[in-house]
């Protein structure tokens, strides 16, 4: 006798004795129910899909009554031989084309991280023993984020970020790329962008129907005026580390982006603090959202993936009290995005001091690292090569003096194995401002013993021809 997998629908129109008649039916046209297959009796059918019996008896004399089924006394029912046309097997889906894999010798894209500088040994023994010790975090927990990890982020932000809010303000979701998802459809209106700029932030505010509009930056970040005369009513900013140039805001830049946001009802400027705890000459100027203030027209976003592992997507925002009751109203009802036990992981990393610790590690780790690919990178240009953005973050730019080109220079450098990119494609309109020969190198994903290997494949790459 065999097991039957049928799915009844109680609330549909049709009654539940067709609805077993005609699933019957078609298993056995299609030949799922081949010739002499009994069929589980009426009482434990009923009882194994919830039905009255004689719902499962009227299904089977329909059945017996069309010539697909057979009544055999002491012997139940059975498959009779179907003699009809067969469907046609569907068609096989075609295999999806491969993603061109290309085995790079130097990393030096902006996303990646060292991932051996992770803290394996405590991060585990911390969620070893929240595994055992707090079956609790297997259920559903608070939505904007667990208490605790709340608690640690917003302590840590205002100690080492200046950010001034309470635990009611901080949100925890799964990147900071959901996060400002969920901002473009809060917010609506058009954004003002940073050009050039992160691409993918573009890409996520249009996706969720928000016009993007690219300003220019200057040597002080966005100008209040350029931002004014777009006509947006959103400012997405990176004014600690502007990306990808490398720009520090200064103060006086800052208040002028305030006074801009202040000066008209419902204007929003999102700060994105993506590398803000790698400085290496200074400690890091305070956010603009400390600026603000609790009330203020600013929202924060911070990510743990570069210091953490990209793979471990959590992200923090804090919302302007004046947005606390617009954010409830709309996402209120939304589940955290977060594992809880990865949450409670990274709120006890915090809370224990080993974050701090942990950054520490990482900034003498990175800033060794991108002194010594500066060392190696001036000795293979003599005289030709210029590097901006020492004192912070995780990339340079590099200019080749009498370069052969931007594109040259990529084309060259991935044929010789090096992923990099250039800085026009990170222009999102007006590429003609673009300096000339400079590319984006990002180091943290390098392993310190290729970078002799690397500047002699890029001398090799870009000498003169």
């Amino acid at each position: 006798m065999v097991e039957l997998a049928l799915h009844l629908d109680p609330g549909a129109d049709t009654p539940l004795y067709e609805q077993l008649y005609g699933a019957l039916a078609g298993q056995i046209r299609t030949g799922r129910l081949a010739e002499g297959t009994r069929l589980p009796g009426k009482r434990s059918l009923a009882a194994s899909l919830g039905l009255a019996v004689n719902t499962v008896d009227t299904a089977y004399q329909m059945l017996v009554a069309e010539g697909y089924l057979e009544s055999r006394e002491r012997s139940g029912f059975r498959v009779l031989a179907w003699d009809g046309p067969l469907p046609a097997a569907p068609a096989p889906l075609p295999e999806p084309p491969a993603a061109p894999q290309t085995a790079w010798r130097f990393d030096l894209s902006t996303s990646g991280v060292d991932t051996g500088l992770f803290p394996f040994r405590t991060w585990g023994r911390i969620q070893k023993e929240l595994l055992y010790s707090s079956p609790q975090l297997l259920d559903h927990g608070p939505r904007q984020g667990d208490e605790e990890l709340r608690r640690q982020a917003a302590d840590y932000l205002r100690a080492y970020r200046g950010v001034q809010c309470g635990l009611d303000q901080v949100v925890i979701g799964a990147g900071i790329e959901y996060l400002m998802g969920l901002l473009a459809r809060l917010l609506g209106g058009a954004a003002a962008v940073e050009n050039p700029g992160y691409r993918r932030t573009v890409k996520i505010l249009e996706n969720n129907g928000v016009e993007c509009i690219p300003v220019d930056i200057d040597k002080g970040g966005l100008p209040p005026r350029a931002l004014e005369a777009s006509g947006a009513r959103v400012a997405c900013i990176t004014p600690s580390h502007q990306f990808p140039t490398g720009v520090t805001m200064p103060a006086p830049r800052r208040a002028q982006l305030l006074k801009w946001a202040m000066a008209a009802p419902d204007r929003w400027i999102i700060e994105d603090d993506y590398d803000s705890e790698f400085r290496f000459d200074i400690r890091p100027l305070p956010s603009l959202q400390g600026m603000a203030g609790e009330d203020g027209p600013v929202i924060y976003l911070t990510t743990f993936s570069k210091s953490l592992a990209p793979s471990i997507r959590m992200a923090a925002m804090v919302l302007p009290r004046p947005l606390l009751g617009r954010w409830q109203a709309m996402y209120g009802s939304y589940s955290s995005t977060v594992s809880r036990f990865e949450q409670e992981t990274l709120g006890r990393f915090i809370r224990d001091g080993h974050f701090t610790r942990h950054l520490a590690r990482l900034r003498s780790q990175y800033k060794q690292r991108m002194e010594t690919l500066a060392e190696a990178l001036e000795a293979a240009f003599p005289g030709r090569v210029e590097l901006q953005g020492r004192h912070t973050g995780l990339h340079l730019l590099l200019t080749l003096k009498d370069g052969p080109g931007e594109a040259a220079m990529v084309a060259r450098a991935r044929a010789a194995g090096v992923r990099l990119e250039g800085l026009r494609g990170y222009y999102l309109a007006r590429p003609e401002h673009c300096p000339e020969n400079t590319v984006v190198v990002g180091y943290a994903a390098l392993p310190p013993g290729d970078i002799p290997a690397l500047a002699e494949a890029l001398r090799t790459a870009w000498q003169k021809t």
